[in-house]
């Protein structure tokens, strides 16, 4: 008993000397903040990997998500989606216009708008949220009209809990385009601080209370600790296609392999790789929303090169097909949210004008080649005396014994002889060396 006691003693001793060692975990140490980054336009890409951030953040227990933002803008619908996630949340997300000279330009203002908290690095901008058409230009008044009452429409129920100043300055981002800087959002309450970096932002947001679904809550952000959210191969290969230049690689790509498909039909991989090209060209400009009329004037180009190599007009229809292509493409991607990329453009359409000749010129050669095939084929081919022609004889012709008349004298066994002509399965031949 004295003996167990004993042991006893030294196990609790044991365990609590391994308690004493042990660091205990904070609460400060235990807080997590998800941070997820996105630059580019509003596309589907950015909704989807936000939403798969939201939902990590859930799973994770994170006190706050941290979205970094730097947007010209896009699709009024994905920003409306992406306003709808953030406000569903049930974790408090605090929009981040960063980095230094970033800008939360049009629907990247409503997006700020929405966060639960917002904040703004030094030398970065907000505003300008006035709705255009998706070619860039501005809308027929009655369209501008309609389209800028339901967007500010938008912008001041998002801002309306920051007081009715920011309601009106944000009305007015719509209305006039009205831009701000940092200082000028944090002037007015547009957004919550001005933060150098993520260390400075959660100091500056802790004890911050925000509004979220079941209530008021406050943020407990001094000490936590950031994690980085990375977006997945689907998200990143979204963002890819949202890119104009890839975009018109894509439907480049797309036009000459169809092209190549007709020049030289029977293989079928050149189409199957066409058509997956412009499937994917097609879903981003979507993503885009690209002046459809410029693609119009994309498949005019693509008919005049199909003519081309049908009519051969010496390079007229050529000339007037990368004309049409490069108008086409350039109002293709004149939006307002990227600059047109005439370098791009004018590549491409060398590449276009390089692959048409190519493929003229083939189409050429083809043409101008003999049948090979049928009767055309056997004319004028080689084939051997099996046995003396005078004038009838065998020969061997295509691996296969023929009869065989001779033409201008007797021709000798193993002598070599021209096919000059057939009559079913009877030859007409003369000796190879004075054919003509």
């Amino acid at each position: 008993m004295k003996k167990f006691l004993l042991l006893w003693l030294w196990l609790c001793l044991f365990i609590g000397l391994v308690i004493g060692q042990t660091t205990p975990v904070t609460a400060e140490e235990a807080r997590q903040v998800l941070v997820l980054r996105f630059s580019g336009p509003v596309t589907p890409a950015m909704l989807a990997y936000l939403e798969r951030g939201l939902r990590e953040a859930e799973a994770m227990g994170a006190e706050a998500v941290v979205f970094a933002l730097d947007t010209p803008g896009g699709s009024v619908d994905i920003t409306r989606r992406i306003v709808q996630a953030i406000e569903q949340s049930p974790v408090p997300v605090i929009v981040y216009i960063s980095p230094s000279r970033a800008w939360a330009a049009s629907a990247g203002t409503l997006i700020t708008l929405a966060g639960h908290a917002a904040a703004m690095a030094p030398e970065t901008m907000i505003g300008a949220a006035s709705p255009v058409a998706v070619s860039g230009e501005e809308l027929p008044e009655t369209a501008q009209a309609k389209a800028e009452q339901a967007v500010a429409a938008m912008a001041r129920s998002l801002a309306a809990r920051r007081g009715e100043k920011v309601a009106q300055w944000a009305a007015e981002t719509v209305t006039v385009a009205k831009a701000s800087t940092a200082k000028e959002a944090l002037d007015i309450g547009a957004i919550d601080v001005i933060a150098t970096d993520l260390e400075d932002l959660f100091t500056q947001l802790d004890g911050t209370k925000v509004m979220m679904p079941e209530g008021e809550r406050m943020l407990h952000l001094a000490g936590a600790r950031p994690v980085e959210f990375s977006s997945n191969f689907f998200e990143q290969f979204l963002a890819v296609l949202s890119n104009p230049v890839v975009a018109a690689i894509l439907l480049t790509l797309g036009l000459n392999a169809l092209l190549y498909e007709l020049s030289a039909p029977g293989g079928y991989v050149a189409g199957a790789i066409g058509i997956i090209a412009l499937l994917l060209a097609f879903y981003a400009l979507g993503t885009l929303e690209a002046n459809w009329a410029g693609l119009a004037f994309i498949l005019v180009a693509f008919a005049l090169f199909a003519v081309e190599l049908k009519a051969h007009s010496g390079g007229i229809l050529t000339v007037a097909g990368l004309a049409s292509f490069v108008i086409g493409t350039a109002m293709l991607f004149n939006t307002p949210y990227y600059p047109i990329p005439w370098a791009a453009i004018i590549g491409l359409a060398a590449a276009m004008g390089l692959f048409v000749a190519v493929a003229l010129r083939l189409v050429i050669q083809t043409q101008r080649q003999p049948s090979v095939s049928g009767d055309e084929a056997l004319r004028r081919s080689l084939a051997v005396a099996r046995t003396r022609l005078d004038p009838e004889g065998m020969v061997l012709a295509w691996g296969t014994l023929w009869q065989a008349t001779a033409e201008g004298g007797p021709i000798e066994v193993g002598s070599r002889v021209v096919i000059t002509r057939r009559e079913g399965h009877h030859l007409w031949v003369r000796p190879a060396e004075v054919e003509k």
